[in-house]
């Protein structure tokens, strides 16, 4: 950043929030004052459907912009919910006009945030339509991994990966007891091994193959 985006930012940020796992960050329908940068830890993006169920979007990670969508829209038409303990950058929704009024290159990021955010909710949707059960969590792991590993929490070919198989299952719209099953074919054809928290992957390529995934260098990702 120049100086001058630098000092906008930080007069754009109200401060910093710290939070507990389970705790509920923004609500579905609500109307929420804040928007907010994560800076440690990792959420869920979820809905709930008439019925009670819980549908998983998808994954929050360090970096990420939440709450555009009630900034934007008024109320929020997910919810999100911290999976660890999180660091929150906080900032107040009603300066989110001012973003684009006095700084330009500053929303273009902002935008560009949301177009990959839409992108990748079309990937998931071809996921889901024309992969198979192998393939749609060989896709999920290959995409959490290159993210992770992109805002350096990768230590030797190990990400950290707090989440239920019952999160991903739900992601992807397969059961629990299959996707248990497809991840046990991933460990014992030593592609990927998930366990304790800890996502490893020994060969990224192949799993990428199986995933029908191409391995590209990943673009600079703007920070709001």
């Amino acid at each position: 950043m120049t100086e001058q985006e630098l000092a906008f930012t930080q007069g754009f940020k109200t401060g910093e929030l710290v939070v507990d796992p389970g705790t509920t960050i923004l609500l579905e329908g609500s109307n929420s004052p804040q928007l907010y940068t994560v800076l440690k830890g990792m959420g869920t993006r979820y809905t709930t459907l008439e019925n009670g169920r819980r549908q998983v979007i998808n994954f929050i990670f360090p970096g990420d912009f939440i709450g555009l969508q009630a900034g934007l829209m008024g109320e929020m038409k997910h919810s999100v919910e911290a999976t660890t303990a999180m660091t929150l950058c906080v900032f107040r929704r009603s300066e989110t006009f001012s973003l684009f009024e006095q700084n330009p290159a500053r929303a273009y990021d902002l935008t560009w945030i949301a177009a990959v955010e839409e992108h990748f909710l079309g990937e998931t949707i071809a996921s889901l339509g024309q992969r198979d059960a192998s393939q749609r969590i060989a896709w999920a792991l290959v995409k959490i991994y290159l993210r992770l590993r992109a805002v350096g929490l990768e230590v030797g070919n190990t990400v950290p990966l707090a989440y239920r198989q019952q999160d991903l299952a739900d992601a992807l719209g397969l059961s629990l007891v299959h996707t248990n099953k497809r991840l046990k074919v991933l460990r014992d054809a030593g592609l990927a091994e998930w366990q304790n928290g800890l996502l490893s992957i020994t060969d990224l390529q192949a799993l990428a193959d199986l995933a029908l995934v191409d391995l590209e260098k990943p673009e600079t990702r703007p920070l709001i």
